[in-house]
């Protein structure tokens, strides 16, 4: 089922599958919670009434309000208390929010949470937090799967980061020896550009410590010149041939996926997301299916890539086509470059500490990108390329000057993931273009241990949202989740202290106000959409998706803002999360 293409008739019948019926939590019915198109959105009689409460609108008409009325899961008026109780009719329910905060719902622009591994993988790392872990402990969760696995069959650990080991010295393929001498075994960092293997998958696949390294990766090696097991973007690719992977039949597929869907749909709006904008593959079926049956709680911009994007193509289908919960966005990252967790970024001056001097991977050829870009953008589908270095933004940038200057059209707002290390001549023509970056959001408290690799001086210049701001653009947060956590408190916390776990502050100079970091987490995710006329702030007329925190993040202590307690969320004005 996960294997079908995609006509524009198929499209057209997924459209119009119906919302999820079943939504916990006491207010409004599911039946409410569909806005619909042309229905009369006057202030009569509205389903909920909030009130008593310091909403913070994220709308500079009216940033601040007391209350607001929602009514066909659309916000209908927006005010002060005593207004909107004025509105309350004889089916309105109420909610007295005892002054507490109340933002739009958050929106996330970069995710790769489909969710089927984190119900059935091997978790090596915390996903959603700093947590410290132990190599033995690695070792251990390894072993007691390769005591199920078939010999020859992979066994892999996920979301490992590298500089969260209570060791103080790096995973190598010796450690990972001793989990199997009869299975390929790897472990992939949470990052998602390096993965670290076995003796065992090396030795299958052919790669010695004399094998060259191919184009976009590296095989590493140890100071007396040994293979360590660390193995870097493309080359990765090389090391498919050591083993087979674990193979599921398409019913067990299925399910997988489409409970890795309704798993993850929960863990968002726990967090306070109401829309993500999704780069996993393969899951866009999932999701229609777990919409029917009410377990899609967040609204989900899919970013396509590969076959479906390719029907796309061919089919004519354009970025924006679906609905207010399903839409397709702009295309899946396309990869130009390596890490900047992983420290694999293509960039202008060499990494700290390395020797021979390290720049870097770049993972295409201007050529190929330039193909690539102008076969999209003509197609009418929004351009997004993975791009964290200077080097490797440049590229990007060339080449969607060059499909712009080629094939004209207004307001195409081409996005560049990540975007990571910028100079102003890059601000400059990202802001010719208008392009809208989806910036890493939690690195800066979850990754602050690996920002030494790059030094205060790159650092000034890195997930640089206040020279991005002050440049004109419009930056908004992309957590990058599996690489990231998906909080958006830490998020707003790390954006305005630029203070990481360790209490370490890299890059002070790019720090923002609270009120731009809600703006970066709301409007600006919606604008990276093309959705800022639907959503992303408590404006009338809008969906009424939104958050209730247990305290004024204006009031707590900056390094506690990721601490706050999520209250309640609502998506269309009904409750999807309740604390």
């Amino acid at each position: 089922m996960m294997n079908h293409r995609y006509s524009r008739r198929k499209f057209l019948n997924m459209s119009g599958v119906g919302i999820a019926g079943v939504i916990s939590g006491p207010w409004l019915p599911a039946a409410m919670a569909a806005p619909t198109q042309g229905a009369d959105f006057t202030v009569r009689d509205p389903d909920l009434v909030v009130f008593n409460a310091r909403v913070y609108t994220v709308d500079s008409r009216v940033p601040r309000a007391e209350a607001f009325a929602v009514k066909r899961g659309r916000f209908v008026a927006v005010g002060s208390s005593n207004e909107i109780k004025g509105l309350i009719g004889k089916n309105t329910q109420t909610y007295d929010a005892k002054q507490m905060m109340i933002v739009p719902g958050f929106i996330d622009t970069h995710n790769h949470g489909g969710g089927e591994g984190l119900l059935y993988d091997v978790l090596v790392g915390n996903p959603y937090d700093v947590e410290f872990v132990t190599i033995q402990s690695i070792i251990d969760k390894l072993r007691a799967r390769a005591r199920t696995t078939p010999p020859g069959t992979w066994v892999e650990g996920y979301f490992f980061d590298d500089t969260k080991l209570k060791d103080n010295r790096p995973l190598n393929a010796q450690d990972l020896d001793k989990v199997s001498t009869e299975h390929p075994v790897v472990v992939h960092h949470r990052g998602g550009h390096t993965g670290f293997y076995n003796s065992y998958a090396l030795q299958k696949a052919g790669i010695t410590k004399n094998t060259p390294n191919p184009y976009g990766g590296t095989y590493d090696k140890d100071a007396k010149g040994e293979l360590n097991g660390r193995v870097t973007d493309l080359a990765m690719a090389t090391l498919a041939k050591a083993g087979t992977m674990e193979s599921f039949s398409p019913s067990e597929k299925e399910k997988r996926v489409s409970d890795g869907v309704a798993f993850m749909s929960k863990k968002f709006v726990q967090y306070g997301l109401t829309t993500v904008h999704h780069n996993e593959p393969g899951v866009l079926i999932a999701m229609q299916e777990q919409r029917m049956r009410g377990g899609l709680l967040h609204r989900v911009s899919y970013e396509p890539a590969d076959e479906l994007l390719e029907a796309m193509i061919q089919n004519g289908i354009e970025s924006g086509f679906g609905d207010e919960w399903i839409r397709l966005g702009a295309t899946s990252e396309h990869t130009v470059d390596g890490s900047f967790s992983e420290r694999t970024m293509a960039i202008s001056k060499p990494f700290i500490g390395i020797s021979p001097p390290y720049y870097g991977n770049l993972t295409e050829t201007q050529e190929d990108l330039n193909a690539w870009t102008e076969r999209v953008h003509l197609a009418g589908i929004r351009l997004n390329c993975h791009a964290n270095g200077d080097v490797a933004i440049d590229r990007v940038l060339t080449a969607y000057e060059r499909a712009l200057k080629l094939f004209p059209r207004g307001d195409v707002r081409p996005k560049i993931t990540h975007c990571s290390l910028i100079n102003d001549d890059l601000v400059r023509r990202m802001k010719a273009l208008n392009v809208v970056p989806a910036e890493f959001s939690t690195y800066a408290y979850y990754n602050s241990d690996k920002f030494h690799f790059y030094g205060e001086e790159m650092m000034s210049h890195m997930t640089a949202f206040r020279s991005l701001i002050d440049g004109g653009i419009v930056p908004a947060a992309g957590s990058d989740f599996s690489p990231g956590p998906f909080s958006p408190l830490m998020a707003i916390q790390g954006m305005v202290t630029r203070t990481g776990w360790n209490a370490e502050t890299w890059g002070a100079n790019q720090r923002i106000s609270l009120e731009e970091a809600l703006m970066v987490n709301t409007i600006n995710g919606a604008y990276n959409s093309c959705e800022e006329a639907i959503k992303g702030s408590i404006t009338p007329g809008k969906l009424a998706d939104f958050v209730i925190l247990a305290e004024d993040l204006h009031t707590v202590d900056k390094e506690k803002i990721k601490d706050v307690k999520i209250v309640r969320t609502a998506v269309g004005g009904s409750t999807v999360y309740q604390a």
